[in-house]
């Protein structure tokens, strides 16, 4: 459709499985980096990224094209491959099951 405008602001909440506080200040930049990464890669636009040890925030402006369910599914599994291939962390690293999604005007 011509002339067509969104303007759809996300913000984001997912944590690190069993709340773990696995995010480590060492490398939680290049995790940032990253994940901003997949998120232009795929139409969106980060406004805003941060961590905690446990879990992660991500503000975005929403490309409409993609479901909000396959952005963060392909977020957290090639966050989580790139964290396990660069052996970031003890053991396997894994994104809690689920996440949060909240609109802001």
């Amino acid at each position: 459709m011509p002339n067509t405008y969104t303007q759809l602001y996300i913000h984001f909440v997912f944590a690190v499985k069993y709340r773990a506080s696995l995010l480590n200040k060492d490398w939680d930049d290049r995790l940032r980096l990253y994940i901003t990464a997949i998120t232009q890669n795929h139409g969106h636009k980060v406004i805003a990224i941060n961590n905690m040890p446990d879990h992660l925030h991500l503000f975005v402006g929403l490309n409409p094209k993609q479901a909000i369910s396959d952005l963060i599914r392909i977020i957290k599994s090639d966050s989580s491959e790139w964290i396990n291939k660069e052996k970031l962390t003890h053991g396997k690293f894994q994104w809690q099951e689920g996440y949060g999604a909240f609109s802001h005007s």
